[in-house]
């Protein structure tokens, strides 16, 4: 009777895995597969949401481009005189003072567009990483600055018109709602630094809420003169560009 066939083959060898095809001492240069797995066995996918819009500095690039076509578009609508109309000094100036309303518009716009990208790089400087729904949120914003050049325009072609200077105040109302969204959504979503809660997000807050404010009392007064709305504005504009350190303008 013939005995029973054993292997002389090791059980621990038979367990090892084979060795990496590109030697001993490396790594395995096989490619990772896509498919990761969970704690039971099965493979769980990457979701591609959870990887898109992570990257800060691609919103800040699309931010100062933005605003600066948006400046751009604004010093486009100056023209110069016919030529053919133009005979003399005199009538050259003439020319020039009949445009010099449309500089109003213009210099608000300026300022709006200064105090807005400010606002969203501050913002942008405070966060940690992005993700896809802030990422979104922030081209929000911008494509609402991209429709600033048509209220400035429509503003100074119909500088008289309370509709033009309402239409204008809307557009600056929806960008700093915008601001108070994508920092409120950035915040609660833990994307900032650490050191940016409390007291930095307050100011950022504060900011937003009073200067919105503002605003809407130089929109009533532009209710009952448009000039005197848009002056309001302006100033009100110039207080935050210059950032003066006077006790009751610096707390605006």
């Amino acid at each position: 009777m013939r005995a029973p066939f054993r292997s002389t083959t090791p059980l621990a060898r038979t367990l090892t895995p084979n060795p990496s095809p590109v030697g001993e001492g490396h790594e395995d240069a096989r490619p990772i597969d896509p498919l990761r797995l969970q704690g039971d066995g099965q493979a769980m996918q990457t979701h591609y949401n959870t990887l898109a819009g992570e990257e800060v500095g691609r919103i800040a690039a699309l931010s100062d481009g933005i605003f600066a076509i948006a400046a751009t578009i604004l010093v486009l609508d100056f023209h110069t005189p016919e030529a053919a109309d133009i005979h003399s000094e005199a009538e050259l100036l003439r020319a020039l003072a009949a445009s010099a309303p449309r500089l109003l518009p213009w210099l608000l716009s300026s300022l709006t567009l200064g105090i807005f990208w400010l606002g969203q790089q501050t913002q942008l400087n405070q966060l940690v990483r992005s993700n896809r729904d802030l990422a979104w949120l922030h081209f929000l914003f911008l494509a609402v600055v991209t429709v600033l050049p048509f209220s400035t325009r429509l503003l100074a072609d119909f500088l008289t018109y309370r509709t033009a200077f309402l239409i204008y105040w809307v557009n600056i109302v929806v960008l700093g709602a915008g601001l108070y969204i994508t920092w409120a959504y950035a915040e609660g979503a833990k994307l900032i630094r650490e050191e940016a809660h409390g007291e930095i997000s307050r100011a950022v807050k504060r900011r937003v809420i009073l200067a919105q404010s503002l605003y809407a009392i130089g929109a009533l007064a532009g209710l009952v003169n448009v000039t005197l709305g848009i002056i309001l504005i302006i100033l009100i504009q110039l207080n935050y560009a210059i950032g003066p350190r006077l006790p009751i303008l610096s707390r605006l």
